[in-house]
């Protein structure tokens, strides 16, 4: 639209997630903190009272280990084994995954993934406990979900609605037997192991960064939307990752968002092969590969209009959806993302506005994507209306989307970055924030 002889133009924002580093990639300003310095893969995470436990896959202190701390950032302490006996079904191996919640009647129900003697195959058992800390005592004589046509069952998650019904999340273990891999919704009992109805597929392993691996689900209910957290591609390296998928209701359908959540890229190496994630309150929990051994980390978690934000890692904001004035959007521009720019940032009054999302207040640094052909170029970037850096723009040619940065103060949830003409031309493709 026209004001004041100014053109106008307004579009939806859309954040999207960076799959990795960018030419002139910086260092996230605020990274993850590992909390478990020792091998901790796929952790679970409760509260109990004041108290909260995790829970992971076997390594040396159990087979399913479990640790506490008197805060969700710790400092956290390794007690042990909370399952000591392993069901009667299972065979020796790796006990993967737990997830433990606490029933209406008071026990808690763990549920794991262990190997079939039967099958030979992974599959998904339950057990209780009166505490937190157990020891989990196996429940039934065979497991809960163990089909081997499927490549098995693993990754067993519990969600819980605002109308108080149950549900069991799980993946078919599908890319082990070259079928595909599935996440499943299974309602269930109060007592979580008594299945109600047929299940639900709710995505499967479809896009070509998951390598044909998607697990992990964790389901999260939001005001407008339900999110489905999973970690795809392989486990073993740094292209682990975390991503999401959105519903408007709980049976689907889900669409899988743009990038990926968390990557070893939008952590800019902080964390490699980000994945396993568990979701309590406003904090993430996942692990990461340091040397051998997968450690414990958490970060802070913030909803931008039901879509979520990992503070540390890196979101992209694509500078065409904001608001312009005295300048255009050009498609077509070859290499940009998604194909478009904001560009004939010319005048004194010409200017972009991109909203940005903050988790917590504090410093972040701004990676401002841009191309300039005809010298060094200079935007003036403002916060909330404040105006707070320069942003310098050494001409490396037209059409070479090349990241420069910027430390910003933003305020806990939404603000605006302007970034402004001061001196000479450069077009602007995005800005990550980290």
């Amino acid at each position: 639209m026209w004001l004041s002889g100014r053109l106008i133009v307004v579009l939806p924002l859309v954040a999207t997630f960076a799959g990795g580093g960018e030419a002139g990639a910086a260092t996230a300003a605020v990274p993850p903190p590992a909390i478990i310095e020792a091998d901790f893969p796929d952790p679970d995470v409760i509260q109990a009272g004041s108290t909260f436990y995790a829970y992971s896959t076997s390594s040396r202190a159990g087979r399913i280990q479990v640790a506490g701390a008197p805060s969700p950032t710790g400092p956290w302490t390794v007690r042990g084994d909370a399952l000591p006996d392993k069901p009667s079904w299972a065979g020796d191996g790796g006990f993967w995954a737990p997830d433990v919640t606490r029933r209406a009647d008071g026990q808690y129900l763990m549920y794991f993934t262990g190997p079939s003697t039967a099958t030979k195959r992974m599959c998904i058992g339950a057990a209780l406990s009166p505490t937190p800390l157990g020891p989990f005592r196996p429940i039934g004589d065979g497991p809960l979900v163990c089909d081997p046509a499927e490549g098995g069952d693993i990754d067993p998650s519990s969600f819980v609605d605002t109308d108080g019904t149950r549900y069991l999340l799980y993946k078919n273990d599908g890319n082990a037997v070259g079928r595909p891999a599935i996440i499943w919704l299974q309602q269930v009992e109060a007592d979580g192991v008594t299945f109600t109805g047929p299940r639900r597929e709710l995505i499967r392993n479809d896009r070509p960064e998951e390598a044909g691996v998607i697990e992990a689900p964790v389901l999260v209910k939001r005001p407008s939307q339900y999110v489905l957290f999973y970690s795809g591609g392989s486990y073993t390296g740094n292209s682990y990752f975390t991503g999401y998928a959105t519903a408007p209701s709980l049976a689907g359908p889900y669409t899988k968002a743009y990038r990926p959540l968390m990557t070893t890229g939008t952590f800019d190496g902080a964390v490699q092969g980000p994945g396993g994630t568990d979701v309590l309150g406003e904090r993430v929990y996942f692990h990461g590969w340091v040397g051998n051994a997968r450690w414990m980390y958490t970060a802070d978690l913030g909803w931008a209009g039901d879509y979520p934000v990992v503070r540390g890692s890196r979101v992209r904001y694509e500078a065409e959806r904001g608001t312009v004035n005295h300048a255009e959007v050009r498609t077509g521009a070859a290499g940009a993302s998604q194909g478009a720019v904001v560009a004939k940032l010319d005048h004194a009054d010409s200017w972009v506005d991109i909203r940005v999302f903050a988790p917590v207040g504090g410093a972040y640094t701004a990676n401002v994507a841009y191309a300039a052909g005809y010298g060094d170029a200079q935007h003036t970037l403002t916060v909330n209306g404040s105006a707070q850096a320069t942003v310098d723009y050494p001409d490396r040619g037209w059409d070479n989307w090349t990241q420069v940065q910027a430390t910003v103060n933003l305020v806990a949830g939404w603000n605006t970055l302007r970034l402004r003409h001061l001196t000479r031309w450069a077009e602007l493709d995005y800005v990550e924030l980290a």
